[in-house]
């Protein structure tokens, strides 16, 4: 028995598709006519654009919370970096850890607001379509089964041989067909303008709690990022003076040094004794140049080329001899009176 009645089940459902694709087809092929409701294709026209927007703000929250939470690991790693980074015995070093905290703890509280409070109500906003979706199908099935009936009744009324019976039957068929349809029908008239008003209610709520979040979370990490700048003007400023006192003691004249007790000074004995010996070599070079030893041309070579080019003196130059010179200072009257003197 169980057996027969699955059975028969089977064929009535294989039936009534046959029966339906037959109805499809001689519809898009325009053999039979098909009822026509422009007001529900309305409200199923707008039901898609809802569903449409739903689904796409869905998808981009669902990507906006994972670039959340892949920055607040970026940012961890970041401030970790610059805990590492500045020094210890820099000004506001432990300050630095402590707001390097609190931004990780903004970045952690906005993703999960923006899980619990705006994707969650839209995943349960959005959970509404697939079953309506199924309402509509359905309540199209049930319509094609009435145009289907609907066209039989015709044809049999039409038909030569006229056949009471399955008149009577067809028409039956026809009026239940009618009423299956008209309460899908009529509940989607009603489930579908409401569901379709109620899209401004939710968004508005729904973007009230995304901008309260995001606003408290920029205002916050506003305040954090203002401490952390104020850390590090402060360690500018005592750098600055550090840099500036450093810069004076190495720019300072070394006189502070002269009267230090144990520095080597300009008076004391050893450096006097190398003054009086550089006073003798200066005297001793002053000596040897004035003195008629002293070879003017050797030390001067560009000069006497200078003057042989242009032509003047003696052409056929030649370096008088040491020796020469000696001998002209010996006859000289100076030197004979010096040397009776």
């Amino acid at each position: 028995m169980a057996s027969e009645s699955k059975g028969l089940v089977f064929a009535t459902a294989v039936k009534k598709h046959a029966g339906r694709a037959k109805e499809k087809i001689l519809q898009k092929v325009g053999k039979v006519d098909r009822t026509a409701d422009e007001i529900f294709d309305d409200h199923v026209q707008n039901f898609n654009k809802q569903q449409n927007a739903a689904n796409k703000l869905q998808k981009e929250l669902n990507n906006y919370i994972r670039c959340v939470k892949a920055m607040q690991v970026a940012s961890k790693t970041l401030y970790e970096c610059m805990s590492e980074v500045y020094e210890p015995d820099w000004t506001g070093h432990d300050l630095l850890t402590v707001q390097s905290q609190n931004i990780e703890m903004l970045w952690q509280d906005l993703g999960h607001k923006m899980t619990d409070q705006v994707l969650i109500p839209l995943n349960t906003y959005q959970g509404q379509f697939p079953e309506m979706r199924k309402k509509i199908e359905k309540r199209g099935r049930k319509l094609v089964d009435y145009d289907g009936q609907r066209h039989s009744f015709q044809a049999l009324q039409s038909s030569k041989k006229r056949e009471e019976a399955k008149i009577s039957r067809a028409k039956e068929q026809l009026e239940e067909a009618k009423r299956t349809f008209a309460v899908f029908n009529a509940e989607l008239n009603e489930e579908l303008p409401s569901l379709y008003d109620s899209r401004l209610p939710f968004f508005i709520t729904n973007l009230q709690t995304l901008f309260s979040a995001e606003q408290v979370f920029h205002s916050e990490l506003s305040k954090v990022h203002g401490e952390l700048e104020s850390i590090i003007d402060k360690l500018a400023k005592e750098s600055s003076g550090r840099t500036s006192s450093s810069h004076y003691r190495r720019s300072s004249p070394p006189t502070q040094m002269l009267s230090s007790p144990g520095s080597n000074s300009l008076n004391s004995p050893e450096n006097v004794g190398r003054g009086s010996r550089l006073g003798r070599s200066e005297q001793d070079e002053d000596s040897t140049i004035n003195s008629p030893f002293h070879d003017h041309h050797h030390n001067d070579n560009a000069d006497s080329m200078n003057y042989k080019q242009t032509g003047g003196g003696l052409k056929d130059y030649e370096p008088v001899e040491v020796g020469a010179q000696v001998a002209e200072i010996a006859t000289s009257p100076t030197n004979n009176g010096a040397a009776g003197t």
